[in-house]
């Protein structure tokens, strides 16, 4: 059967049909899916019955497995994160506009996240382009944004002094570590696709470099509700095997929060990157 690739939306992202992964995939068929990754920087697959192992697999096929240090791990599989809001909880993880792993120095590939376990109603998430979002700046903004670099950093969010983590209790870890900034520029070009994409976002930009915080938020601003335009974005309904799996060079995404007292279960690997620039 031939693998099809349609668009989900006008904003970002296609879903991939005539996929198994438990049953393997032949060269030819990863190359689609690569290829398809890699001109729309997100994919979806549906109804993946897929094992831990099988995830571990597949995701070895796109690079190396970043080992998440502030997620807590699946037992007995150091190379899966995992995001679960049980139905006591209040806050959920990634509940705003945000790219993993901005905050490194070589910011992380990208993510495959699976749905073990959804909510009858809710749980979807937001995705959003930074393709998009930089092809329609104006070309003084363009030109303004050229060389400017801004200053990354995951103290306040999972640091020891970050509220955010206090209101998260016991579900991240390792706060001693969440001590490293990162400076990287606002406008990359993306390393496999070549397209300029906006590279900031609202959860770990701090400022630009060379500017104060309070001289940088105007702009910020701007740049976020302009990248967050419904026309840049894609909104995906999970079901138990739905898999997404995002670009974080080229994409942003948010959780919502709207299943209270019902419990979600998502299982995460993310791939390790290579310097952007």
């Amino acid at each position: 059967m031939n693998i099809e690739v349609g668009p989900v939306s006008g904003g970002v992202g296609v879903e991939i049909h005539n996929v198994d992964i438990k049953q393997g995939l032949s060269d030819s068929a990863f190359e689609t899916l690569r290829d398809a990754f890699v001109t729309h920087g997100l994919i979806f697959l549906r109804d993946q019955d897929i094992t831990p192992d099988e995830h571990i697999a597949f995701a070895q096929r796109w690079g190396d497995i970043n080992i998440n240090r502030f997620f807590p791990r699946l037992d007995g599989y150091d190379q899966i994160a995992t995001v679960t809001k049980e139905p006591d909880q209040i806050v959920n993880i990634g509940g705003g506009w945000h790219t993993d792993h901005s905050y490194d120095h070589v910011p992380a590939l990208g993510s495959i996240l699976i749905a073990r376990e959804t909510p009858p109603v809710g749980g979807d998430t937001l995705f959003a382009c930074m393709y998009k979002a930089y092809d329609t700046l104006s070309d003084g903004m363009k030109q303004t944004l050229e060389g400017m670099k801004a200053v990354h950093s995951s103290r306040h969010v999972f640091g020891e002094q970050s509220n955010y983590r206090e209101t998260m209790k016991d579900r991240f870890s390792n706060a001693e570590d969440a001590t490293q900034d990162a400076v990287h520029p606002v406008v990359i070009t993306h390393p496999e696709s070549g397209r300029k994409a906006l590279y900031v976002n609202p959860a770990f930009t701090l400022h630009f470099e060379g500017w104060t915080t309070a001289e940088s938020q105007p702009l910020l601003d701007y740049l976020y509700a302009h990248a967050s335009q419904l026309e840049h974005t894609t909104r995906f309904q999970w079901a138990p095997g739905s898999i997404a799996f995002w670009d974080n060079r080229c994409t942003w995404h948010y959780a919502l929060n709207d299943y209270h007292g019902t419990r979600r279960e998502m299982h995460r690997i993310t791939i390790e990157g290579s310097p952007i620039s």
